[in-house]
């Protein structure tokens, strides 16, 4: 198949823990043609769907991971797959190419699908289950915000688009910045806050449990550093090995149907304690880190289901 890779720069990667070099890894040694370029490369052009990038090979050598051919103009419509994934922040630019690829989809497959992926970001998903999830609330106003933290105590506050733990705070009860980050977010977003109750189990670690095509294939645990409450790697967070509870595997029973109708063939939810926190598919990552630890071959398995619905 030709497949294409819209994504962050390849050359600052790091190819020990990227996961769409790991996909790309695996969709070379299957045989599969590679395309790579840039989302700002993308364009709508008098009806056709274009990419500007480079032929791509990628090898597991670190400073020397991929080659790239002559640059090129291409049609994403002869493509068979194109791959969604580079990194949020969730904002306006990032919606406009799930627009744009939407016009290829489903004639190319896009993954995951670019018009869920859209409705579905890591943060709202998860309203769909609310009795899966610790109490929340998503306001802009500060009235909201506060009185959620007056029935709560300690409480988790976050942009609502962000990701890599960006922007995320932990306010105890007796926290008395609430108004002043209030006032930090709002004055340069418009876009309104998530508000969590604090999880103390975090410090055992949040668990991002990897789902391909709807069904569950392990999980690894990230804990957070010594004095931190944030747990992602981007942040210094350490991945460790662990399993799958009845609890995790209730819960992907309960999202995974919903995941599979939608085209969602990689995703990745995380779990703190009991609670689902988020349903991650703009580009979810842990799929090396998974095999290091369990020799599962995630990638593997997605191309396995990408391959079995394109026939």
């Amino acid at each position: 198949m030709k497949i294409a890779f819209q994504m962050d720069p390849i050359g600052p990667i790091d190819i020990n823990a990227d996961s769409t070099f790991r996909i790309a890894e695996e969709a070379q040694a299957r045989g599969h043609e590679l395309f790579y370029y840039t989302p700002d490369c993308l364009s709508y052009q008098e009806g056709r769907v274009i990419a500007r990038g480079w032929p791509l090979t990628v090898r597991r050598v670190e400073g020397d991971h991929f080659s790239l051919g002559e640059e090129q103009e291409v049609d994403l419509s002869d493509f068979d797959v194109v791959w969604l994934r580079q990194d949020p922040p969730f904002d306006m630019f990032y919606i406009t190419t799930t627009h744009l690829l939407e016009r290829v989809h489903p004639h190319t497959m896009v993954v995951n699908d670019p018009f869920w992926v859209r409705n579905y970001p890591e943060k709202l998903l998860v309203l769909d289950f609310p009795d899966l999830t610790p109490p929340t609330t998503i306001a802009r106003d500060l009235f909201t915000i506060r009185a959620f933290k007056e029935k709560h105590g300690d409480i988790i506050l976050k942009p609502l688009y962000g990701n890599g733990g960006a922007g995320v705070f932990r306010l105890t009860e007796s926290d008395r910045n609430l108004a002043s980050l209030h006032e930090m977010f709002t004055g340069f977003s418009r876009e309104p806050l998530i508000v969590q109750k604090f999880l103390p189990d975090v410090s055992a670690g949040d668990k991002r449990v990897i789902l391909v095509d709807g069904e569950p294939v392990g999980a690894i645990n990230r804990v957070p550093a010594e004095g931190e409450t944030r747990s992602n790697m981007h942040v210094g967070g350490r991945p460790e090995k662990i399993g799958l509870t009845e609890r995790d595997l209730e819960i992907c029973a309960r999202i995974g149907p919903l995941l599979r109708e939608k085209g969602q063939i990689f995703v990745g939810i995380d779990v703190i304690g009991d609670y689902l926190t988020e349903i991650n598919v703009t580009s979810p990552t842990g799929i090396q880190e998974l095999e290091r630890f369990d020799g599962t071959n995630t990638a593997q398995k997605i191309w396995e289901a990408i391959e079995a619905k394109r026939g």
